[in-house]
């Protein structure tokens, strides 16, 4: 496999967890205002029925003896959910005496590696232990951060911080402030707080003055007043601003992405870019990051495991079909092209075919 595409500020690729352009179509310019949440499905579902010890036994099987069976262990945990999988971790060492993260670390090699701990990671501490590695050291990955604190539900951010403070001792917000700068430190200070309203109620005159401050903050004057950006995008809930992107364009005759492209620069636009299209629609952000990482010359593989990981039991259905109708062709064919042997495999049995 070629090369990964280096981040904007080399840092040494993270090891894997420790044990624990093309138009928007119709349909996505045409939400409807209180489509809140989104319809969502994951493409990996709990079995039924599930029984832990015998999946801990044909997982000691494939790595008992010379040689591991690699698609007997693919087979088993793409079919099973994370909380099942913790179930069968306990479950292995209690029949076993043995750590199953480090037997399976031990067996397997690569991105084939990454991925399978990736998926045995529980999902609150995997999104805790990625922003860890994207801060930690020299240089700091901001499109990690942007990735998972600007796309969080309340609930999800709340349980990144308290779980970021247990396994790492350190304050997620201190730690993002210690790490980025002015206007995007702001913006991702108040993404930690999990504070939006997440209600599904529309104020209509609301919308149109939070419309006419965006514009007056922007495209009606000279600079910007990044401040009334950020208020409005990180505290109305999504139905409200969608109404506010709808009057936004009347007034402006621009789209909100559009304005913020042209005002702001760096990762505070980046950030902004990330809120203004989940609002829109989570899965096109997500199936955007997933075709930055595998476009052109390398593959960009710890992006392409932890969406395809984290997305798989919430939202992978819709994402397949946003990376399909944006940039025609199948997220399945676009992952043949980019990965290998069993790595790919494992990644085609969590994806599925269209």
């Amino acid at each position: 496999m070629a090369a990964p595409v280096p981040v904007k500020k080399e840092k040494p690729k993270p090891k894997v967890p420790p044990p624990m352009e093309k138009p928007k179509t119709l349909e996505e310019e045409n939400f409807k205002i209180k489509d809140q949440p989104f319809e969502c499905n994951g493409t990996v579902k709990p079995a039924s029925p599930f029984d832990a010890e015998e999946d801990a036994e044909i997982l000691r099987k494939a790595m008992k003896g010379v040689g591991t069976d690699e698609m007997a262990i693919i087979n088993m945990i793409t079919s099973r959910s994370n909380e099942q999988r913790q179930k069968i971790k306990l479950q292995f060492k209690t029949m076993y005496g043995k750590d199953l993260i480090r037997d399976l670390d031990s067996e397997l090699s690569g991105n084939l590696q990454e991925t399978v701990m990736a998926l045995f990671t529980p999902t609150t501490y995997y999104d805790a232990w990625s922003i860890h590695h994207a801060i930690k050291g020299l240089g700091t990955n901001e499109e990690i951060l942007i990735e998972i604190l600007c796309t969080r539900t309340n609930d999800e951010i709340r349980e990144i911080v308290q779980t970021y403070k247990q396994e790492f001792g350190r304050s997620l917000e201190e730690d993002c402030i210690g790490d980025t700068s002015g206007h995007f430190k702001r913006l991702l200070v108040s993404m930690c707080q999990g504070n939006r309203d997440e209600g599904n109620d529309v104020d209509e005159e609301k919308a149109r003055k939070d419309a006419n401050d965006l514009y007056q903050a922007g495209e009606g004057k000279w600079g910007t007043d990044e401040s009334a950006f950020n208020k409005i995008l990180a505290v109305r809930n999504f139905a409200q601003l969608r109404a506010t992107f709808k009057e936004y364009i009347k007034i402006s005759q621009r789209d909100i992405q559009n304005t913020i492209k042209r005002e702001f620069s760096g990762d505070v636009r980046d950030g902004m870019m990330a809120v203004a299209q989940c609002v829109k629609s989570r899965p096109v952000y997500f199936a955007d990051r997933l075709w930055r990482a595998m476009k052109g010359a390398g593959t960009d593989d710890s992006t392409l495991i932890r969406v395809v990981v984290s997305r798989s039991e919430i939202d992978l259905v819709e994402i397949k079909q946003a990376f399909l109708e944006r940039y025609l062709k199948t997220l399945y064919k676009m992952i043949e092209g980019d990965t290998s042997g069993d790595y790919r495999k494992i990644l085609f049995a969590i994806v599925g075919k269209d």
